[in-house]
């Protein structure tokens, strides 16, 4: 998930004056010494992040991948997975997954505990997997899996159906004390196993949030920092003056400061990764029955001068894409020309042909500091073209995320990252349990393919996940805007090891060293 606010400064060709907008992608090229500046940050032994917007409380089925910094700070996961998606050590010491990915057995490693001193053991993680059966916008993805624990270390899952994203999937499981999701208070306080505690006496909600290092954790020496300070800084050019005068080490940054960044002297990771998009998730135009004619989405995607929107709005450091999908993935097409060019004449006759030539209305949500603030107006606008009256619904506080994905809103509006198996691409945004199509339609054609996939091979799959991609696009499901990146911006006295994140948005907390 995104989180900052952006100062319009950039101008695109086919419409009025706009912000430079981040993208989501993948962090690379590391720093080379050790230390923490910080100097208004708290001194050597404290880590200070830069956050773009405050935090979704502690909930662990609400804990979004994008700026998790303060999650993993008090969170462990049942497993982590790497930079290539493969499992590592977590809270699992060890693990063994079934042939036919219909399940696994886990592994715990002894010893750990919760700060309320409850033990970290199967029956944790039993209670860990239910609640986020019933609990956040992923619960879809943990309801199809059966927990069994024949003793207190081990913890065997098993799925009625294969399941080629299981890893992933639980990589993606948060631990917390058992007592406390039955607390009903799960916004107030995180309680957690991770390698930090929360400091409430150095922490202000919604400004700073300060955390301990906890001595006797397990991966004590992938967390090199005493203390862990996360600030919401919601104003870019604010971050930018902290980085430069070290009082953060490290923060996001967009393209619009990107040169600014590099010009005093500050380290910078990137990548192209992610895609900005519409998804368009009421097929079947069960809630807007305009989206239910495929014209209609058609339309909507030719009303896009993807190109300027990559030299202008993005500054150069994006591309033009028509595709959801990650460069180099089994599913992304080579070569595609894009089926849907910048047309709006013929977008509007197509809006015609379908007998919505007077358009209709669409409620986006939206939420602010997720590197689409500045987007919005280009959609505004650009849709108007069409007579599609666009509202902006703003969503905020611990419900905004699932109120986001609970189908309210079928055309959500976000920069997405994307994984190096395009599998997973798939499983969250493609099938009908996946978290962002919020509409959960079926559909056979998909059904069909993801059945033959299930039981591939990653190299066995790649036509049918090919096929999937052409399906996609020539339904038109999305609207793809832009391929883009993310920038993240730390002092040169902070080293970064290339970024582990599965989803290749920013470095992980245990990249900082």
């Amino acid at each position: 998930m995104r989180r900052t606010t952006r100062t319009a400064r950039a101008a695109m060709a086919t419409t009025s004056a706009l912000a430079a907008l981040a993208a989501l992608s993948a962090c690379t090229d590391a720093g080379t010494t050790s230390g923490s500046s910080g100097k208004a940050g708290g001194g050597k032994d404290t880590l200070t992040l830069g956050m773009s917007q405050d935090i979704q409380g502690w909930d662990i089925t609400a804990q979004p991948s994008y700026q998790g910094w303060a999650s993993s700070a008090v969170y462990d996961n049942l497993l982590r997975c790497d930079a290539e998606g493969k499992p590592q050590p977590g809270a699992a010491k060890s693990w063994t997954f079934k042939p036919d990915n219909t399940g696994a057995t886990i592994k715990l490693r002894p010893g750990m505990k919760f700060t309320d001193g409850a033990p970290v053991d199967s029956a944790a993680v039993k209670t860990a997997i239910e609640y986020s059966k019933t609990h956040g916008g992923g619960a879809n993805r943990y309801k199809a899996m059966k927990v069994s624990t024949p003793d207190d270390l081990t913890v065997v899952i098993t799925t009625d159906k294969p399941n080629p994203v299981l890893t992933a999937r639980l990589c993606d499981v948060r631990l917390a004390s058992p007592k406390y999701l039955a607390s009903g208070k799960t916004n107030k306080e995180p309680v957690g196993s991770g390698p930090y505690r929360l400091d409430k006496s150095a922490t202000t909600n919604g400004s700073v949030y300060a955390f301990v290092k906890r001595k006797d954790y397990w991966d004590s020496k992938s967390f090199p920092y005493k203390r862990l300070r996360v600030k919401v800084i919601t104003n870019e050019t604010a971050a930018i003056n902290a980085l430069k005068t070290d009082q953060l080490d490290g923060s996001l940054i967009t393209q619009a400061t990107y040169s600014q960044a590099k010009s005093a002297g500050l380290k910078i990771q990137s990548k192209v990764n992610g895609v900005a998009r519409l998804l368009l998730t009421d097929h079947q135009g069960k809630k807007i029955p305009a989206l239910g004619n495929r014209d209609v989405r058609r339309a909507m995607n030719m009303v896009f001068d993807k190109d300027a929107m990559a030299k202008n709005l993005y500054r150069g450091l994006a591309e033009p894409t028509a595709q959801i999908f990650r460069s180099g993935s089994s599913a992304y097409l080579e070569g595609l020309k894009d089926p849907y060019p910048y047309d709006v004449k013929a977008a509007k006759k197509l809006m015609a042909k379908a007998g919505y030539s007077k358009g209709f209305s669409l409620e986006i949500p939206f939420m602010q500091g997720q590197n689409i603030d500045s987007l919005m107006p280009v959609v505004k606008q650009q849709l108007g073209l069409l007579t599609i009256k666009v509202k902006q619904k703003n969503l905020s506080g611990p419900n905004a995320i699932t109120e986001l994905l609970s189908g309210k809103y079928p055309v959500p509006m976000w920069m997405l990252g994307n994984y190096g198996d395009s599998r997973l691409d798939m499983a969250d945004y493609v099938l009908p349990d996946g978290i962002w199509n919020v509409m959960h339609e079926k559909d056979p054609k998909i059904a069909g393919l993801w059945n033959k996939i299930q039981t591939e091979t990653p190299a066995e799959s790649v036509k049918d996940q090919q096929a999937v991609n052409k399906y996609l696009i020539d339904q038109a499901w999305f609207v793809p805007l832009a391929a883009t990146r993310t920038f993240y911006a730390y002092s040169p006295k902070v080293r970064i090891q290339p970024s582990t994140d599965p989803a290749g948005l920013h470095p992980m907390l245990w990249d900082f060293k």
